[in-house]
């Protein structure tokens, strides 16, 4: 796994380049608090000092190019990669190191880009995996899914491998809303999907924010995304390029230029 080759900018006057001076202080305890991240596989390190934060209720979207370490910074967060240095906090615990099980008690809910649902099993069974560390699913939970995401409802004793991407995309965000995080992490939740698809998922996606679940989002559709998100992180060769509201990156010329296609 390497990094593209950064592209050769500099920082623009409308986006922010990421630095101390523009991460929110710790004082205002942002419900995630990345600092100084250093993470990768193995011994191949793919992030370097990156900063990120996440208020209670926002919703905060990574973009940037193939490689970049994006979801990298997601896999670090759920404790899925090999920590080098800096801390993870959320809610104010510092949750650097934790195992993904201790996470998920920690109320962070994480949506894969790949293999996110178990095929085999039917619909309910998924959905009640999502709540596997209680002694015993909640009703009042499932209900919850069934009433945001109908078709699972009516398709709760389908095999979930027999069902359309756009479906599956659903149940895998079902199944982690199960336990009702603070915080859900959604990794290319538009990926596969057929076109005509896409603006529906990110219309849930709205809905869950909406309704005071915070989102940190890793989305190829780099424009829809920041459109639509609170504020947006760049990331390039695994660091933080620009930091700052979705709709102040998404006019920047430069931002423009060299991340989003002009």
């Amino acid at each position: 796994m390497s990094a593209d080759t950064e592209p050769d900018s500099t920082p623009s006057e409308s986006a922010a380049a990421v630095s101390q001076e523009t991460i929110p202080d710790r004082e205002d305890q942002a419900l995630l608090e990345v600092r100084d991240l250093d993470a990768g596989y193995g011994d191949l390190q793919i992030l370097t000092d990156v900063d990120l934060d996440v208020a209670d209720g926002e919703y905060v979207t990574i973009v940037g190019p193939n490689g970049a370490g994006k979801s990298t910074v997601m896999k670090s967060v759920f404790g899925l990669t090999n920590h080098m240095g800096g801390t993870v906090i959320f809610d104010g615990e510092d949750i650097t190191g934790l195992r993904p099980e201790e996470i998920i008690h920690e109320g962070v809910g994480y949506v894969p880009q790949n293999d996110n649902i178990f095929s085999s099993l039917t619909v309910r069974e998924n959905l009640e995996m999502g709540a596997y560390i209680l002694d015993s699913v909640p009703q009042d939970a499932l209900d919850a899914v069934f009433e945001r995401f109908p078709i699972l409802e009516e398709r709760e004793t389908q095999k979930a491998g027999t069902m359309s991407g756009g479906q599956q995309q659903m149940l895998a965000m079902g199944r982690a809303l199960m336990l009702d995080p603070s915080l859900l992490l959604l990794d290319e939740p538009s990926a596969g999907l057929a076109p005509d698809l896409v603006d529906d998922m990110f219309d849930r996606i709205d809905a869950i924010n909406d309704d005071g679940t915070a989102v940190l989002m890793v989305e190829q559709n780099a424009k829809e995304a920041l459109r639509r998100c609170d504020r947006g992180y760049v990331l390039a060769n695994g660091q933080n390029r620009y930091m700052d509201d979705g709709d102040v990156l998404l006019n920047d010329e430069q931002v423009r230029r060299d991340f989003l296609g002009g």
